[in-house]
């Protein structure tokens, strides 16, 4: 009677609080399953400051419940991932037959389970402010942090700035030996645009649950998604493209402004699209890429990074050689120019990137992660390369 994943969970378990947002996984047997990440919440926790969580203000959220449900015959089970919650507990002694030790869930579906995009918000929402340990920065509200915003538009297709949502991506956190796939999001001073850190929520292993916050330093300024935003904005080319497309009958759309460490540097990258009013299907027309003192765009992403890295001018047309194609290496033993080298670079990591979509679109994300890492070396090996 109840198909609906959200109504489904809701009606069996109403006293628990679930993310909007459940995702579907195909288990090592072939099945398809539904995951969705379920909360408990109290309003009365003491001397605790409440915050706005899932539609309700609370002041205590523990995200100790996966739910998974089968989307063949709805067989619904409930696995508690965090024992130590004395909520759940008491709702395991009332309804015994109802939750599962996490050790339960099939180890086809445990590499599925990943962190609470709605949790990560609620902390770092939370961090921004109690990151401050000293009494009097802390009581001054000195150093407060906000997530970082970017451009967008309201129902009304009228430009705002909204708060940036996390990202999950599969990285190597400096440090870490391995890839990891994790949620993202950065952070900003209170008031200001440049990025001052950023928090991540790590998915893997024995590593599930937790979040490591990692900062800029204070005497070094690095731009945020606004500041991009904004010398995309200022460019004269972009800026005139973006408001002839902007006509009656069309509408620009920004996609998500990634942020890729590279070595000490970052990349950012926001693909741009155009949307007819009369069609729900957007069109990518290019993708602009941009460091700490650069910028670059093109129609494809090896455009962009050749005007980025290989001294081409930015376009907008499509004359330039398609993604993907590869440079030939010249003969063992023979001399490059750095402007072959160049080239050759930016064709490698214009073949790791395709590679790295479709391995992601297939579900292999260990070879995805993989090639991402080696996209990450060879956008080091440009950025040192000489001009």
């Amino acid at each position: 009677m109840r198909r609906n994943v959200r109504a489904r969970v809701s009606t069996l378990a109403p006293f628990l609080t679930y993310e909007s947002d459940p995702y579907i996984v195909v288990g090592d047997d072939g099945r398809l399953m539904w995951i969705m990440d379920a909360f408990t919440t109290s309003d009365s926790y003491p001397y605790s400051r409440h915050y706005s969580f899932g539609g309700n203000h609370i002041n205590y959220a523990r995200n100790s419940v996966k739910v998974v449900v089968d989307a063949y015959d709805g067989t619904t089970t409930f696995y508690v991932f965090d024992p130590e919650d004395p909520i759940i507990a008491a709702y395991r002694s009332i309804f015994p037959s109802l939750f599962k030790d996490a050790s339960a869930m099939p180890a086809g579906l445990r590499k599925h389970v990943r962190y609470s995009e709605l949790l990560l918000k609620l902390q770092a929402e939370v961090y921004g402010l109690y990151h401050m340990t000293d009494p009097e920065v802390f009581y001054n509200r000195e150093d407060l942090w906000a997530p970082a915003t970017k451009s967008g538009v309201n129902e009304r297709g009228e430009p705002t700035t909204q708060p940036m949502e996390p990202n999950y991506v599969l990285m190597k956190l400096p440090g870490e030996a391995g890839v990891e796939f994790v949620d993202i999001l950065p952070f900003t001073p209170s008031n200001r645009n440049n990025l001052i850190g950023w928090i991540a929520g790590r998915s893997d292993g024995a590593n599930y649950g937790k979040t490591v916050v990692y900062n800029f330093p204070k005497t070094k300024l690095v731009d945020g998604p606004q500041q991009i935003e904004a010398r995309i904005d200022q460019n004269a080319q972009l800026s005139g493209q973006l408001t002839l497309w902007n006509q009656q009958g069309s509408h620009v759309r920004r996609g998500n402004l990634l942020v890729i460490p590279m070595g000490s540097a970052l990349l950012y990258a926001e693909p741009i699209y155009l949307q007819a009013e009369r069609s729900p299907m957007p069109e990518l027309r290019f993708v602009v890429l941009a460091l700490q003192d650069r910028l670059a765009y093109g129609p494809t992403f090896e455009t962009a990074l050749a005007g980025l890295f290989g001294g081409e001018v930015s376009s907008m047309s499509a004359a330039a050689a398609p993604a993907g194609t590869v440079q030939h290496a010249p003969p063992s033993g023979a001399a490059r120019s750095p402007a072959s080298e160049r080239k050759a670079l930016i064709s490698e990591a214009a073949k790791d990137l395709a590679d790295y979509q479709r391995l992601t679109a297939e579900g292999r994300l260990g070879e995805a992660g993989q090639r991402l890492e080696q996209l990450k070396r060879t956008l080091e090996a440009l950025s040192a390369h000489p001009e």
